[in-house]
């Protein structure tokens, strides 16, 4: 992991709504659905360019409350839905990298950062922006929003 500055950067996508809590169980579990959903309705010029990004957003308190999850891209080719916009501010990130296959790449990420954030951190959760970056099929960053 590593901690840098990042530039504001928009993004355009499909939301949800949810809870850690929920996406424990396959019955409650939006998020996979969510990027499949996504995958099947906005065409994403990789060749170009283009990346996918999975944003949490709009956290109701911390980890065992609500948020919202929006599966997007910074270029959008086609789409048959109509999409949100969201902007990640600016800001100082703790940055996790993951690779392998998919999803599994991106659930052990978020295994790593669960156990770096619940022993004595050096860094605090600022539970505003965090975002996962595909960089490409088999390789994720997540960017995880930090207090100054």
């Amino acid at each position: 992991m590593k901690i840098i500055d990042t530039k504001e950067k928009t993004i355009n996508g499909i939301s949800i709504r949810t809870t850690n809590n929920n996406e424990m169980s396959p019955e409650t579990a939006k998020i996979g659905a969510l990027h499949q959903h996504f995958d099947e309705t906005v065409s994403v010029d990789y060749k170009g360019g283009s990346r996918v990004y999975g944003v949490y957003f709009d956290y109701e308190s911390d980890a065992s409350g609500e948020f919202s999850v929006l599966a997007g891209t910074d270029k959008v080719d086609s789409t048959k839905d109509k999409l949100e916009q969201i902007t990640l501010p600016a800001g100082k990130y703790l940055v996790f990298s993951g690779k392998g296959e998919m999803p599994k790449a991106v659930i052990d990420t978020w295994g790593d950062i669960w156990t770096y954030f619940s022993a004595d951190a050096e860094y605090q959760r600022a539970y505003t922006f965090d975002y996962e970056f595909y960089k490409s099929q088999d390789e994720v960053d997540v960017f995880i929003a930090v207090k100054s």
